[in-house]
């Protein structure tokens, strides 16, 4: 637990550092033009095909008209942006991780071990190429869960609970094998990940809590679904200095784990006795029964008296 909260705290002294937010720029270049483009081309389309959507449903319409008598008419306006937005979150979320993990992790894994462990071998256990197929299967697989399960996220309490444990799933997966990639090897890493898959988990649910805290923006008001477009990019942004957080959370964590079992293998091999080779012991069955019990065997020669 100290090393959890040790990692915690020097991740966020880390996120201030000139070098770490400069890498947080470029993912949100990518991803902030790519909603930008995406948002003025499809956003009016999106909005008024969901409206229409929920009009030609009787049951939605009546239940959204039953609503509108207790949240006013507004809510009727705001509930087809909220629902675009709402489709929209996941997608984001799930491009800006990816986003880090191939562009900021590498860099703050070089940074944390030239700081922290300058002398810890780097064994190259995954390659780029993997770290990008895992990252994407993580991510289609998080997609999937949150397609499951979205129905559910309209019952009071599980939307707060629901969207932190895939988006801490999916951030345990990926930043844990981003941050071994470069000094691990394939052996250790899974060791590592089986050793420690509770804090990990603990700690991609907290790095998915902390996720939760762009969407407070769409609860302000309506007008900010209405400016989703113009506003989405400063969501991207917060997205990102939270991945990089993450990144900086589990690199300090999994780089200080793989010292101290690097140690602890120095440690015995280091006390460990020098075997001598075969050929130099005497096997106990070549040695004669009188000399190994302490006693004259019956037809051994005696000496004259």
């Amino acid at each position: 637990m100290k090393l959890l909260f040790g990692s915690f705290w020097r991740a966020v002294a880390y996120c201030l550092h000139p070098r770490v937010i400069g890498l947080s720029l470029l993912p949100l270049l990518l991803a902030g033009t790519a909603t930008l483009g995406v948002g003025y081309l499809f956003w009016e389309v999106a909005v008024a095909s969901v409206r229409s959507t929920l009009e030609h449903w009787s049951l939605v319409n009546s239940m959204l008209e039953w609503m509108s008598t207790f949240l006013g008419a507004g809510f009727r306006t705001a509930i087809a942006p909220l629902i675009v937005v709402a489709l929209s979150i996941p997608v984001v979320v799930a491009l800006t991780l990816v986003l880090v993990a191939l562009w900021v992790t590498p860099a703050t894994v070089t940074l944390v071990s030239r700081r922290r462990f300058p002398t810890l071998e780097r064994r190259h256990g995954g390659s780029w190429w993997r770290g990008l197929l895992w990252a994407l299967a993580c991510t289609v697989a998080a997609l999937a869960m949150v397609m499951i399960t979205l129905p559910f996220w309209l019952v009071p309490g599980l939307a707060l609970v629901l969207p932190p444990l895939i988006w801490g799933w999916l951030t345990a997966r990926v930043m844990t094998f981003d941050a071994l990639a470069e000094h691990a090897s394939t052996p250790e890493r899974e060791a590592i990940t089986r050793a420690h898959r509770f804090p990990l988990l603990i700690m991609g649910i907290v790095c998915g809590f902390l996720c939760g805290i762009p969407s407070l923006i769409w609860t302000i008001s309506a007008g900010t679904l209405i400016l989703a477009p113009v506003l989405m990019p400063a969501v991207i942004w917060i997205y990102t200095m939270i991945f990089t957080f993450s990144a900086l959370w589990f690199t300090h964590y999994v780089l200080a784990v793989l010292a101290s079992l690097r140690d602890a293998e120095a440690s015995m091999r280091a006390v460990q006795p020098a075997v001598a080779p075969s050929s130099d012991l005497q096997l106990v069955e070549e040695v004669p029964p009188h000399e190994r019990f302490g006693y004259d065997a019956p037809d051994a020669p005696r000496d004259p008296p």
